[in-house]
């Protein structure tokens, strides 16, 4: 490039090119959930949270946050993230670049599990910081617009007596205008799911799309009865049936029931990912950005779900996970959960049952530092 084609360029871009992480600092908090959440695999009345700040030495803040569900696997991601952050210190804010690194990094140790967390949440503050270099919403660095995102809320409909949860149901509907919603299946009988489901379809209506989250609680053989029950209660996808390694248990389940079947959740990084849809093993895929890969790996998983028509949907990280689904191809739901909220300046909005992001350069993450300081705690 000539030094004429370099001045040439918008003063944005430049800056964005000059990027060089200064400092990475990480933060553990803990946050009360609004409406306590029972599922399969635990009750959930809180919520930790690492937050990720990559400053720049240009003076620029990309951010991003992970959610390890119990505050156990955050104290154990926690250093993993601080020894990552010291590693870029110097280094041009390069997310891509970084990514694959840290392949190289983690090729002794491995590359799953908590240390691809700790790519994604790093990889989240990075694309954040060059978005805000760029003075674009991240959105529209990518490629895409801010168009409204369809959500299906699922903050609630866990594992309640089926009698409690018509009430609950169009109490979730009404926080955002929303026509979609998740209900938590699993319970000890058969017949309670069924009943659960048809209480919750019964309060909402015909119009209103249901998916069902087993949060991978059976076994084949329980499964296969299972599903074929839920089969013709109309519901959008059933979730991870089988534990989530499973992908021969659950391609026998694709083949086997009509409802389609949704993995993704327990993706670790894009390859995984095609691995279940080699196998058949999945209908439809819902990556999550920790595990995933965070923004590079999600759009590197995204390119795999276009090749192979697969409809693609999020996994928590609704703020991050929002700008993504503007540029996949096969954009299919985003998963909407406010879990985040009590620590951000600026909640982001559901209306008509959609998401709507925010028009400010970088993914619209920004904390509200009272707030932090409140829910802090020590690992």
């Amino acid at each position: 490039m000539t030094g004429s084609d370099a001045a040439s360029r918008p003063t944005s871009a430049r800056a964005a090119d000059a990027l060089v992480v200064r400092e990475v600092t990480v933060r553990s908090i803990v946050v009360p959930f609004r409406r306590p959440l029972r599922t399969k695999v635990g009750d959930f009345s809180q919520w930790p949270l690492l937050l990720v700040d990559v400053t720049s030495e240009e003076g620029v803040t990309g951010r991003g946050y992970l959610a390890p569900y119990l505050p156990r696997a955050a104290a154990a991601l926690l250093p993993v993230l601080r020894d990552l952050g010291a590693e870029l210190r110097g280094r041009p804010v390069a997310p891509a670049a970084a990514f694959d690194a840290a392949r190289g990094w983690f090729s002794l140790a491995g590359y799953q599990g908590l240390a691809l967390a700790a790519v994604a949440g790093l990889d989240m503050a990075l694309w954040d910081a060059l978005a805000q270099a760029a003075g674009l919403p991240l959105a529209r660095l990518l490629g895409g617009t801010l168009e409204p995102v369809p959500a299906y809320n699922s903050n609630g409909l866990g594992l309640l007596p089926p009698e409690a949860l018509a009430e609950e149901a169009l109490e979730l509907l009404a926080e955002g205008g929303f026509t979609a919603l998740k209900v938590r299946v699993g319970r000890d009988s058969p017949a309670d799911d069924v009943t659960a489901v048809r209480r919750v379809r019964e309060a909402v209506g015909d119009a209103v799309t249901l998916v069902a989250d087993y949060n991978q609680s059976l076994t084949l053989a329980e499964a296969l009865p299972r599903c074929r029950e839920l089969d013709g209660e109309g519901l959008a996808w059933i979730e991870e049936p089988l534990r989530y390694d499973d992908l021969s248990g659950h391609a026998h389940l694709a083949r086997d029931t009509a409802t389609p079947i949704m993995l993704g959740e327990n993706f670790y990084g894009p390859r995984s990912m095609l691995d279940a849809i080699r196998a058949q093993a999945c209908d439809l895929a819902m990556p999550d950005l920790m595990r995933i890969g965070g923004v590079t790996g999600w759009l590197r998983a995204a390119a795999l779900a276009d090749v192979t028509g697969t409809p693609m949907s999020s996994h928590l990280y609704p703020e991050v996970s929002g700008h993504l689904l503007r540029v996949t191809p096969t954009a299919h739901w985003l998963e909407w959960q406010d879990w985040a909220h009590p620590v951000l300046a600026h909640p982001f909005e559901v209306r008509d049952g959609h998401l709507h992001l925010r028009d400010v350069p970088g993914n619209g993450l920004e904390w509200d530092e009272d707030a932090v300081a409140h829910h802090h705690v020590q690992l």
